[in-house]
């Protein structure tokens, strides 16, 4: 098992390739549980969504299993695998080595050209409803994918404004007007990103309570560093240890607080967010810089895996595992391995 959520478990495992049976896919099985409906209905919207869709800023939706019987409802997701999971793992204190800046900024424009495919992309309209962190998983080469459309709701029509629905999503991310009024737009999930921007920027999180009084709203938090000169460093993530752009920073920022505007009239649409992201990355000669840290993705990447080799070692230790053996049983579907 690689992840758990409140609609039930996400599992690794193997599929052979339908192009070459010697070839094998790694995948990622997401599993509802199997006792009641909890989780259906967000069940049926994923597979309706990206069946539609695609895009390379949005997660592959491989397959999907549904079954009804004596034991219970078995409702599975097969995507494509993320070896490096989520950009909030990566953010949180879970790994010790830092994103590098230059990762951080390709983050950023992935994940607005995955936004604006949905708003902008195609015939309809799609919002996304619950952008964050733990939602934008990396692939082998550090793209940044958009996941999880369990809550993901067709815009409005033709001639209304917005669509009216139960207010659900994470708390920190959704925008005020939906969380007063259950009115969403796509300038909900723009206020989302904003909000992702400065968690890219600062490594904190929306919402924090085991911070210091006054530190726990992470955009109450960065407010009054913006209009300090000599303060507004000091809202830069410290794991990064003085290697950014400061320049750059305080253009993403200002990105930022487009996005967060209390007017959802008064945000940008998606499209111009993405714009404005690709004319910081070329004026600031970030996609050099990008290449100029592939040696620190490496390094960063390295440390991982051999994190993973410790934590392996340390469960065979523990299990009395002999080397080569395996944990579970592996089937097509994708359980445990």
């Amino acid at each position: 098992m690689i992840g758990e959520g409140g609609f039930g478990c996400v599992y690794r495992g193997v599929i052979r390739s339908t192009d070459d049976s010697n070839k094998k896919i790694d995948i990622a099985v997401k599993q509802l549980g199997r006792r009641g409906l909890q989780g259906h209905k967000e069940w049926v919207t994923e597979v309706n969504v990206l069946g539609v869709v695609e895009h390379q800023n949005l997660v592959k939706l491989l397959g999907y299993c549904a079954e009804d019987d004596e034991r219970g409802i078995q409702r599975l997701l097969i995507y494509e695998y993320m070896p490096n999971r989520s950009v909030q793992d990566h953010l949180s204190s879970r790994f010790q080595t830092a994103l590098p800046w230059g990762t951080r900024m390709k983050i950023a424009q992935d994940a607005a050209r995955g936004l604006t495919y949905l708003h902008e992309g195609m015939d309809f309209q799609i919002i996304f409803r619950d952008f964050k962190s733990s939602n934008i998983l990396l692939d082998e080469h550090w793209n940044a994918k958009l996941s999880d459309f369990g809550l993901a709701r067709l815009g409005p029509s033709d001639g209304l404004s917005h669509i009216s629905t139960v207010v659900v999503g994470t708390i920190g991310y959704a925008a005020p007007e939906y969380i007063q009024t259950g009115r969403l737009t796509a300038k909900s999930d723009v206020w989302s990103y904003g909000v992702f921007l400065y968690e890219l920027i600062t490594g904190r999180r929306p919402l924090d309570l085991n911070r210091p009084k006054g530190e726990e709203k992470l955009l109450e938090w960065v407010r009054p560093h913006l209009s300090d000169k000599k303060r507004f460093g000091l809202i830069l993530d410290p794991r990064l240890e003085g290697k950014y752009s400061l320049k750059s920073a305080r253009k993403l920022t200002a990105v930022a607080n487009k996005c967060l505007a209390r007017q959802a009239k008064q945000r940008p649409r998606m499209s111009e967010v993405l714009q404005m992201v690709n004319e910081i990355v070329e004026t600031e000669g970030m996609l050099s810089l990008q290449s100029t840290t592939k040696s620190s993705i490496r390094e960063h990447a390295s440390e991982l895996s051999k994190r993973e080799l410790f934590k392996q070692r340390f469960i065979d230790l523990i299990t009395g595992v002999t080397k080569g053996g395996k944990h579970g049983n592996q089937s097509s579907l994708g359980k445990t391995i």
